[in-house]
């Protein structure tokens, strides 16, 4: 089996892994690249292979990051089933139909300007009617079902503890009794997270790949954070200003909502009105209301003594534009929670434009910010930001809260990695920033003495050797640079094939090898020599 990282490798974002065993093709997650043009540039992109080859896709959770590029997949060709669990699909289902909704508005955004110049204009990445072709695909799973999709391919979602109905992703090459084992994370959340419950544990596998967001740091605590948002909302209402969230749909919102019933349950901050100003996070808090044999026993009881872990007297939910709008026109203390989470699209930056300004304000930062995104230049400080084509001073007082994460943090990282009992386990440490996965993989070798490795986008890797093979050249790139990186991966994939094979290899066969290298190394050492003499030429 083979698997070839074509997205969250040595970045956060586009989470898709092509899987292929010689008779069928698979992907785990199809996801969109975030954070900045450059990488939103990605998710135009050649996939890499043909999306009509492709089987099935797994997907380990809704987040847009892991799901978002399916309505393209399918609008290449792609016609095969769509694998997850219940509320995975319905949050999908939600989340596709508002980024196909923010495709759209950006392609009309951005051709009016193109008309005007005079330049081409663009197609939406996907449209409405492409999201709603994939509905009829997905496939419900339990957590625990085991799913047999060939005869040498089988898989098994088990609960991640990152968001409502997330899942790590077991697979086997082969009998899943006997067979080798792949397993992808997908994000991983932690123990005594609010809402979902906490993360099953994974005692042996021979290849493993892990996400390592918070790979370097370790969150503060839930109490510390509560208290760090209770901090920000009495410094706003004091100064008889707003406290602006970004904070995306899915979870994010969820849990606040869970966190600010509790502060006016127990009276820990005034009466105030709270705008839950999305429609996709009002949605998709419908959906969670619908899930409740996937809540933990903090938001049963919530349940069992009569409330409704997301809702509370002072909350407003604000579904149309002019709703929106509206919240701008009226003064005095309020809290508005908006998406999204990394302040590059959606009705929070119409509320950071009318806020960021006013001394008073809180900005409440719960999430990750990646980097090339607004939400990343006001975490690291900077004091004058450019939104919706107007730069805006930033006299916000600004608040990160990283307890909220739902990703685990390198701790928690590390005790759910330390169950495993199998020394030869191979580590594979994905969607991350490059130093962030590199240090978490050293980490990890150090602790557990792992073999561990963080792949680049297009590595190729096979699960008996521990080095990727070299990635293939990007498209566009010179023919002699991918014909180059070709006959790189063929002589990994000779090396590999002769160290692992269980029997001897025929001598006539290792005979013939070694003359086609020989041939190889002639033709390649008079290459060498012409273009040594063209540069020196060039030079005279």
């Amino acid at each position: 089996m083979d698997i070839t990282c074509l997205g969250a490798a040595r970045c956060v974002t586009g989470s898709c892994f092509l899987v292929e065993n010689g008779e069928a093709k698979y992907l785990i997650d199809c996801g969109l690249f975030q954070g900045g043009k450059r990488m939103e540039a990605l998710n135009r992109n050649s996939w890499g292979f043909k999306p009509s080859e492709i089987s099935a896709v797994c997907l380990t959770h809704a987040h847009i990051d892991h799901t978002g590029r399916i309505p393209k997949l399918v609008k290449d060709g792609f016609q095969g089933k769509i694998y997850s669990t219940v509320p995975t699909i319905e949050l999908v289902k939600i989340l596709l139909l508002d980024s196909a909704h923010i495709q759209e508005m950006e392609a009309e955004w951005q051709n009016r300007k193109s008309k005007r110049r005079g330049e081409p204009v663009v197609q939406p990445l996907y449209s409405l009617e492409d999201a709603e072709a994939c509905f009829p695909m997905f496939q419900p799973v339990q957590w625990g079902e085991i799913v047999k999709l060939s005869p040498s391919f089988s898989f098994r979602f088990r609960n991640s503890g990152h968001i409502l109905g997330s899942s790590f992703l077991e697979t086997w090459e082969g009998d899943p009794e006997s067979g080798r084992k792949t397993v992808f994370t997908g994000d991983l959340g932690y123990k005594g997270q609010m809402i979902v419950k906490d993360p099953e544990i994974l005692t042996d596998t021979d290849t493993l790949f892990i996400e390592s967001t918070y790979g370097n740091r370790n969150h503060k605590s839930l109490q510390e954070s509560e208290q760090e948002l209770l901090k920000a909302i009495l410094y706003s209402h004091a100064h008889g200003e707003k406290v602006i969230i970004p904070a995306f749909a899915v979870e994010r919102t969820q849990e606040l909502l869970f966190i600010l019933g509790k502060f006016f349950r127990e009276k820990l901050i005034p009466s105030m009105p709270v705008y839950v100003d999305s429609p996709l996070a009002i949605s998709a808090t419908a959906i969670f209301r619908g899930m409740k044999q996937f809540y933990d026993e903090g938001a049963r009881a919530v349940l069992d003594s009569g409330g409704d872990p997301f809702d509370f007297e002072e909350l407003i939910l604000s579904r149309t534009a002019l709703d929106s709008m509206a919240i701008n026109e009226k003064t005095g203390p309020a809290i508005v929670i908006a998406g999204n989470g990394m302040c590059t699209a959606g009705r929070i930056r119409h509320h950071l434009k009318h806020n960021l300004w006013r001394p008073g304000c809180s900005v409440v930062m719960v999430g990750f910010q990646a980097e090339g995104s607004l939400g990343r230049s006001l975490i690291e400080g900077v004091r004058l930001v450019k939104i919706l084509g107007e730069r805006v001073i930033v006299r916000a007082k600004l608040f990160t809260i990283g307890g909220l994460s739902a990703h685990a943090d390198q701790t928690a990282l590390l005790d759910w990695l330390g169950n495993i009992t199998n020394p030869k386990v191979r580590v594979y440490v994905i969607h991350g920033e490059q130093s962030i996965s590199e240090e978490f993989a050293r980490i990890v070798t150090a602790k557990f003495g792992f073999e561990t490795r963080v792949p680049a986008m297009r590595d190729r890797i096979v699960p008996t050797s521990i080095n990727p093979i070299p990635a293939l050249a990007e498209p566009g790139e010179p023919a002699w640079r991918a014909n180059l990186a070709l006959l790189l991966r063929k002589a990994a994939e000779i090396r590999n094939a002769l160290e692992s094979s269980t029997r001897p290899v025929p001598q006539h066969v290792i005979q013939r090898i070694e003359e086609e290298l020989l041939s190889a190394e002639g033709h390649l050492g008079e290459a060498l020599q012409n273009i040594t003499k063209n540069s020196v030429a060039a030079m005279k």
